[in-house]
């Protein structure tokens, strides 16, 4: 089928090159096909180095072939591998993109944190929403430290997490504050604390030991009075 090659040769040649449409313009200039055909090899096999990056598509052998045959205006006839295609599709306008148009109320929190709450209003069980809440309460406070240098406060979480969920998820804040509920595991080990006051014994009998004085030490003192 042929096609308008305007656009698309001015398209290959940015990648390509002006020596290559020359190399394809030789090729065409040629009476026998065998000898088409092999010039065509090389010639696709220098295309492969000049756009390396083209290796990382599907089948990029017989899109190498496709360019080859686009560039000689459909033109292009020899025994190649492949079935040769204009690739029209080159100047079909690319889809339009979908962009996300709601953007989270709360910047630090994110999207995710958004539908997490969503999903946890649809919890019929009140053991698993509770659950839910305070999974999401530690969450959105390990998401708000990362995101601000400041320390947020259990009520401010979930104060945020009804608000994001229409005052359908609610909880104690009594009851979170007094088991740390939004804090997540870690920090201190529980040996840490035990440490420190072998440490002081062990300073203070050292400082005891060196302010006993030697008894032989006195007692030629002693003596020599």
């Amino acid at each position: 089928m042929e096609a308008s090659t305007t656009f698309k040769q001015d398209l290959l040649l940015r990648e390509y090159g002006r020596n290559v449409q020359d190399l394809v313009n030789h090729i065409l200039s040629l009476e026998d096909r065998a000898e088409r055909t092999r010039q065509s090899h090389l010639l696709v096999n220098l295309m492969a180095k000049l756009n390396p990056q083209l290796r990382e598509t599907q089948d990029y052998p017989q899109k190498l072939w496709n360019h080859l045959y686009v560039m000689s205006g459909s033109k292009l006839d020899v025994d190649a591998p492949y079935p040769l295609s204009a690739m029209e599709y080159l100047n079909d306008k690319p889809q339009p993109m979908e962009y996300p148009l709601n953007t989270p109320r709360f910047k630090h929190y994110g999207k995710n944190v958004e539908l997490l709450i969503k999903r946890a209003t649809e919890l019929e069980d009140e053991k698993e929403r509770e659950a839910a809440i305070i999974s999401i309460g530690k969450l959105m406070k390990t998401l708000y430290r990362s995101y601000n240098k400041d320390s947020i406060t259990d009520d401010v979480i979930l104060s945020d997490i009804q608000q994001i969920s229409k005052g359908q998820l609610n909880m104690d804040l009594a009851y979170i504050e007094s088991n740390n509920l939004f804090e997540s595991v870690g920090g201190r080990s529980p040996q840490e604390p035990n440490n420190r006051p072998q440490q002081t014994r062990s300073n203070d009998n050292n400082r005891g030991d060196r302010s006993r004085k030697n008894p032989r030490t006195s007692s030629s003192n002693q003596r020599n009075k």
